[in-house]
């Protein structure tokens, strides 16, 4: 159970609504100067000005006097794969001597050689190496966190790293709330090297009727010469007729019409996307399906950068995450991203915040919980060290938060 809170006197600065804002929308933010949120049990009640709190009796209730500062909801971190055994700092030297993602993979590194180290890891030496992760990720304003299994790539290993999310979405005093992903074909185990179809019956008729009750989504790396289209239509088609939540890693290394297979498919969201091509895009944007980009991959990879402005123009819905891994993206950071989404994305810090706050709730199936400051919500909350929120990509790659506050708790106070 959460808290009983009082802010007053902050700026707060959020999004509105308990959908992904499209478009223009994503830069349609409300406002309040001198304005006060009241929580109870870790749930919104109250946002407006200070002056017309309707608190008189403050006994029970924790108070913050924000001193103008900007108030903003917590971020949403809505593609990670923070579970993970070993580590692959040697795949990064071979990126900068010019070896590509799909030739790393080829020569036996990428994803198979994480599964390797996953297979072999206890769930408790999983859970203790997350945690350092998540506790990071909490002192950069993330309060909401989607964890994608993917690294075990049989029936075994991908339960106990779904097992893994579940403890430390369990954990009292967990600072950060976790909902999880199966994605158990992120690509095609050794073991079945040359038998893609018969991994996506495994898939279909062990994996996914034994982990619904683990996990709400089913997430698929459709890419070429590894998840086709038709293979990731039968994977995601039989997971939606189990109940599951559709989520693609799309168009990533080439364009492949991955997106237009999320819009098909009625996705959540449609992932990466460094490659969509136009009338991806547009079919994203008609379908309702959230683009969630990954600026952070696009940097580190040293490819072009996902096109942000292409689906905001197109009324689509833009979220930003980090896409943590051990591999193309050792990196959770929430200020990098933010910058690197406005200085070359181009986005306005207004669509950022939103990109990383309401769609990314809307990108795991959260909107209407988390993502906004807004009444019936969940109370998580980022104070900055100002009341100006362009000091988010002006501290490029650094973290200019002061307070982060989750579920009515404050569970960081940086210096």
């Amino acid at each position: 159970m959460g808290e009983n809170l009082i802010i007053k006197h902050a700026t707060i600065v959020t999004p509105v609504g308990r959908s992904a804002r499209k478009g223009s929308e994503m830069a349609d933010l409300r406002t309040i100067a001198d304005g006060c949120v009241v929580a109870r049990d870790g749930i919104i009640e109250y946002v407006g000005p200070t002056a017309e709190c309707p608190v008189a009796d403050t006994k029970g209730f924790r108070e913050i006097d924000a001193e103008g500062r900007a108030l903003l909801p917590g971020f949403v971190d809505s593609h990670t794969h923070l579970i993970f055994g070993g580590f692959r700092p040697d795949e990064f030297e071979w990126r900068l001597k010019g070896d590509t993602y799909m030739s790393i993979m080829e020569r036996g590194g990428g994803i198979q050689s994480t599964v390797n180290a996953t297979r072999a890891t206890s769930e408790d030496e999983l859970v203790r190496r997350a945690q350092w992760f998540l506790d990071n990720m909490s002192r950069m304003g993330v309060t909401t966190v989607e964890a994608k299994s993917g690294y075990g790539l049989d029936t075994e290993t991908e339960e106990k790293m779904l097992n893994a999310i579940r403890r430390l979405a369990d954990k009292e005093g967990q600072p950060v709330r976790i909902v999880s992903t199966f994605l158990g074909a992120h690509a095609v185990p050794k073991e079945y090297a040359g038998r893609t179809d018969e991994y996506v019956d495994l898939i279909i008729n062990e994996m996914l009727p034994r982990f619904k009750s683990m996990t709400d989504c089913c997430d698929i790396f459709c890419e070429k010469n590894v998840f086709e289209i038709e293979e990731s239509r039968r994977l995601l088609t039989a997971a939606k007729e189990m109940g599951y939540k559709l989520k693609l890693h799309a168009d990533e290394i080439v364009q492949l019409g991955g997106a237009e297979l999320a819009a098909e498919l009625g996705a959540l969201s449609a992932d990466h996307l460094l490659h969509v091509s136009d009338a991806g895009v547009e079919a994203m944007a008609k379908a309702g399906v959230v683009a969630t980009l990954l600026p952070l991959t696009a940097f580190t990879l040293k490819e072009p950068y996902a096109p942000a402005r292409k689906f905001i123009d197109a009324d689509g819905a833009v979220a930003l995450a980090t896409d943590l891994n051990p591999g193309s993206c050792f990196s959770g950071s929430i200020p990098l991203t933010i910058a690197l989404a406005c200085i070359y994305m181009k986005m306005t810090i207004e669509e950022t915040i939103t990109a990383l706050t309401l769609n990314g709730a809307a990108a795991i199936g959260l909107a209407d919980k988390v993502g906004s400051i807004e009444e019936g919500k969940a109370a998580d909350f980022v104070m900055l060290a100002t009341d100006n929120i362009n000091i988010l990509p002006y501290y490029v790659g650094m973290n200019c938060v002061r307070t982060v506050i989750s579920g009515g708790r404050t569970v960081v106070e940086n210096p």
